[in-house]
């Protein structure tokens, strides 16, 4: 199953994100994110953490490589792997233990831990379509099509 959609700023990728959160539940998945610098991946997991009821500010977590967040009873992960050196730092930070636990795992940039990182549940690509950007949304698993048919759209 494949969702795409055109978004047509900052308010409704964070919309989209809010939505997939409500579809996720409260069960662990792997959400990886492609794009290039500024499409709006950290904008999506922005959208995403406020659907879980996050409020605080959402950074990228560009030079810690990691953030976490403990909302509603589920752990919830973002990496963000744009500047990693080494896979290598992927042990170092434990990333096995995230992706062995029922923890959701929200990645970007993950074509560059693609040898370490497991497979994901579902594929999130976005793509500037000026003004606003292309975004689609693909199902690896059943966890990741079970998502996908749940999702309510805004």
């Amino acid at each position: 199953m494949t969702v795409k959609q055109r978004v047509s700023d900052a308010e409704a990728m964070e919309a989209l994100g809010a939505a997939f959160a409500d579809a996720c539940g409260d069960t662990g998945c792997r959400i990886y994110l492609q794009g290039e610098l500024g499409a709006g991946k950290t904008t999506w997991v922005r959208g995403f953490l406020r659907g879980f009821g996050y409020t605080d500010a959402v950074k990228s977590p560009s030079f810690a490589l990691i953030e976490q967040y403990d909302l509603r009873g589920q752990v919830i992960v973002h990496l963000d792997l744009y500047r990693i050196a080494d896979l290598e730092e992927l042990e170092w930070i434990g990333m096995r233990d995230w992706f062995d636990r029922d923890t959701v795992c929200l990645v970007e940039w993950p074509e560059r831990g693609a040898r370490m990182l497991p497979a994901p549940d579902l594929h999130i690509q976005l793509d500037y379509d000026l003004p606003g950007r292309h975004f689609s949304a693909i199902g690896h698993t059943r966890r990741g099509q079970a998502l996908l048919a749940r999702l309510n759209l805004p």
